[in-house]
């Protein structure tokens, strides 16, 4: 599994698209980590993720999953089973449904709790969830809770990573999406920054999507993430 991931966000509709982003990644001595949305996932199923599994990619499969912790337990149990490394959770599913994930995830499933979408705005946040809180204390409230049931990590605004770890541990994962490029547009992103500010600020791995997925050079765009992020 690779240590300080940056995930690819495949935000393609098929397989066959996908395949065809990837085949120049193919010439790289070390494979990208990737992410599998729900876009992808309900297209093409786990077939194609246990086939990007035995090409070699670390796979991070983002379902965002939040339900009742019967339901959510027996699905984490059946997706441990395709030998992902990632899974995402809701946080705000609550204690019962975090314990039931973790007691049935395995050995080598990291669970990733999501604290607060990076498409949503503090303003978003208080009308739609009718709270006062602001994110930093929506983001460390529930960040806490998932490290004291023993999920691995968060995802979250790498804006907030440093404040996760304040309240947790420099162990807790803080993959942190809402990744940018210098110079590219946020798309419907509010809160983002950059790979290399991404890592002052205490993000331990990051999700990049459109800033490599749409560049006209998605393999140097990948290599100019990673020469942000490592050096």
């Amino acid at each position: 599994m690779t240590e300080k991931p940056v995930f690819i966000a495949l935000d393609f509709p098929d397989a066959e698209s996908t395949r065809g982003f990837l085949k120049p990644f193919s010439k790289l001595t070390e494979r990208p980590a990737l992410k599998v949305g729900m876009e992808l996932f309900y297209s093409e199923g786990p077939d194609f993720v246990l086939e990007l599994k035995r090409a070699g990619y670390t796979i991070f499969l983002d379902l965002k999953l939040y339900d009742i912790p019967n339901t959510v337990g027996h699905t984490v149990a059946r997706i441990a089973r395709l030998n992902v490394d990632y899974l995402t959770i809701h946080a705000i599913g609550g204690e019962k449904m975090l314990a039931a994930a973790v007691a049935n995830k395995g050995e080598s499933l990291k669970l990733l709790a999501v604290t607060q979408l990076t498409s949503l705005s503090e303003n978003e946040i208080r009308e739609t969830q009718l709270t006062s809180a602001t994110i930093a204390e929506s983001v460390t409230h529930l960040a806490k809770i998932a490290y004291e049931i023993g999920v691995d990590g968060t995802i979250s605004s790498a804006l907030e990573a440093d404040l996760i770890r304040k309240h947790t541990s420099d162990q807790f994962l803080r993959i942190t999406p809402g990744i940018r490029l210098s110079g590219d547009g946020v798309g419907d992103q509010t809160r983002v920054t950059t790979p290399q500010k991404a890592k002052i600020i205490g993000a331990t791995g990051l999700v990049v999507g459109r800033s490599i997925t749409q560049a006209e050079n998605p393999l140097a765009a990948y290599q100019q993430v990673m020469k942000e992020w490592r050096d």
